[in-house]
Formats: structure tokens, sequence, C-alpha cells
């Protein structure tokens, strides 16, 4: 099990001027199927799964075997780079001038999968790549809050992450590399919800300001397709002694909220680029 304390705000590249930045995407590189966000159309279904080898089904519970992304990683850039080329070409177009790339990524994903995914995004073209964790995108996603604690625990199907949110800053998280895809299928998801009480246990005992009691009380926010099973959502409800709440559509709640961020950076850029004065 990984841990973070205090990890830090959305990167500076946010909060620049775009001028110029007309059009976009958002990605989500899961280890079961791509995810991708489009302004005027949102989520489009499934580019990557349709004659990927070893590509899982609709029910994105698979383990990924074959994908260029497993656990949180890239470990193909080569067929991962073929895949976000087809995915720019269909949303883009050929001339990238003046597009943003949102790419969110699991929050305890280390520092070479998030400089190969930069790498892999740069060669597309793109004027800007701006890089969000998954907890920041699936709160984005659950829209307005009141800025306190918050606590998010995302189910994938190769990771699964709980992530403490104080303001709007990670302030700790846990990553188990336990997912939808190493369930038996015939029997109780017992592996993921154990792993989801032992992130927050330990969370719990290392925090000496209350806020992950204070999350807790309010409801974790689920997310990810582990969220859509009641199976596993009920238990962890009974196990925590607490209330949950569910992300709408759990399984994209990552890439709309990261299309949320993309969306704020185009309007940005188009108020930036409005003429200050009128013709005479």
């Amino acid at each position: 099990m990984r841990s973070l304390h205090r990890g830090p705000r959305l990167g500076p590249s946010a909060h620049r001027d775009h001028r110029g930045a007309t059009r976009g995407l958002a990605l989500d590189l899961g280890s079961s199927r791509t995810r991708v966000w489009v302004p005027g159309h949102g989520v489009l279904p499934d580019p990557d799964v349709h004659g990927a080898p070893g590509a899982d089904g609709p029910s994105g519970t698979g383990a990924g075997h074959g994908r260029p992304v497993r656990r949180g990683r890239i470990v193909d850039p080569d067929s991962c780079g073929r895949m976000l080329g087809r995915i720019a070409d269909t949303a883009l177009g050929a001339d990238r001038t003046g597009t943003v790339i949102v790419l969110s990524h699991p929050v305890l994903t280390g520092p070479r999968h998030r400089a190969a995914a930069r790498e892999l995004l740069a060669a597309l073209g793109p004027s800007t790549v701006i890089a969000l964790d998954s907890a920041r995108a699936a709160a984005a996603s659950a829209g307005p809050r009141d800025g306190g604690p918050l606590l998010v625990v995302d189910i994938g199907a190769g990771l699964t992450e709980a992530t403490l949110l104080v303001d709007d800053r990670v302030r700790d998280a846990r990553q188990a590399e336990t997912g939808l895809g190493d369930l038996d299928p015939a029997g109780p998801p017992t592996a993921v919800v154990h792993a989801v009480l032992e992130m927050v246990l330990d969370m719990w005992q290392q925090d000496r300001h209350g806020a992950v009691l204070g999350a807790l009380r309010k409801g974790p926010l689920l997310t990810g397709g582990g969220a859509a099973r009641p199976d596993i959502t009920d238990r962890i409800a009974a196990r925590l002694g607490t209330p949950v709440r569910l992300a709408d559509d759990p399984a994209t709640a990552v890439v709309r909220g990261a299309g949320m961020v993309l969306s704020s950076v185009l309007r940005q850029a188009a108020t930036v680029a409005l003429p200050t004065g009128r013709a005479g």
C-alpha cells in the first residue's frame, strides 16, 4: 500500500492565460479502458476497446491484460501513443493549434508514469497539457461543496485509492493495487472492501486534525466502476458505519470532472480573447 501526505494543488498550467485556446479534450487513462470527454459531445463511447488486443468488454471489470495502461502505469508506450493518436485525430482533427488536453491520473501515480503520459500527449501537438489527479476530478464532477474535508474512494479495475481532500488540496492518500479485475466473479468482493477499510483506517490513525473523521461523518464519495456495485458499496458503508455517497455515473465521474476543468480553461481563454473596447 502506497501513501502520500499533503499533495500539491492543481498544477500551475491550469491557471495560466490560455489565450487562443478554443478546443480540447479530457482523458482518463484507466486499466480497463480510456475515457474521453469532448466539449459539446460529453463522454465518447469507449474509443479504445473495439479491436484492441486483450481489451476488456463492456463491463469494464477485467484486469486489462494487453492494455497499454495497467495498475495506473503506462506499460506499453508505443501502443498507448497510437491509441492516443487515434483519439486525438477523431476528437481534434489534424490541426491541433489552440487545443488543450486535460489528463487525469491516479493520485499516487509515480513521476515516471506522469512524465511518460506528458511526453506522449505532447507528441500529439496540443498547445497545452494539464494534469489533474483523479480525486479532485471526481470531486469536481460531484458539484459545488463547502470546501471542508472530503474523502474520495476510487475503485477501479486495477487500483483502489482513498484520498482526503481539504480545501481542494490532497491532504493524504492511500493506494492499493487491488481492483475489480482481481475479484472472483462468483465470490464476494472481499479483497476490494478490505483494501478500502485498511486504507481509511490507516489515514484515520495518522490524522491529527480530525479531518478524516469529519469526512466520514459527511459520507465518503465513492467513484470508479466499483461504486456502481451495491455488493461493494453496501459492505463499505456497513463496515465504516457511515452512509456513503455515490458519484453520478461513477465509471465516468473522473473524466467528466476533468472535462469541467477543460471547460473552465476554454471559457477563461474566450474571456481573455474578447476585445476590451468597441470599434468606433
